[in-house]
């Protein structure tokens, strides 16, 4: 058995849900992708373009982001933001990631007695 296969194989799976979360939360306020890329790896996340855009585009077909372009700058850029959906969706998936993430670092981090 490769030991480090098992382990990237477990992490990307952490970071598929985890990177919906971050991108409903971050995208509160209109952003386009390279700006959201930055912001999310200066906190630590790295991601793709090639991982991110396609994640945008899923979520906005499934009514959770809308996009707008701005052509008013030399180079256009497709801004994304939460819908209402998204806003009830991110609500409802941080109240349960923060229940499910306190009992999960319960378990891995025992209080001593």
């Amino acid at each position: 058995m490769n030991i480090d296969e098992v382990v990237s194989g477990l992490i990307l799976e952490l970071r598929r849900g985890t990177l919906i979360l971050l991108v409903l939360n971050q995208l509160q306020e209109p952003k386009y992708g390279y700006n959201l890329v930055k912001e999310l790896q200066e906190h630590g996340i790295p991601i793709e373009a090639n991982t991110l855009y396609p994640l945008m585009r899923r979520l906005e077909t499934q009514g959770l982001l809308a996009s707008e372009w701005d052509t008013a700058e030399a180079k256009p850029r497709k801004y994304y933001k939460i819908t209402q959906d998204g806003e009830q969706v991110l609500q409802k998936v941080k109240e349960n990631w923060k229940t499910f993430s306190a009992n999960v670092n319960q378990l891995l981090e025992p209080e001593v007695e």
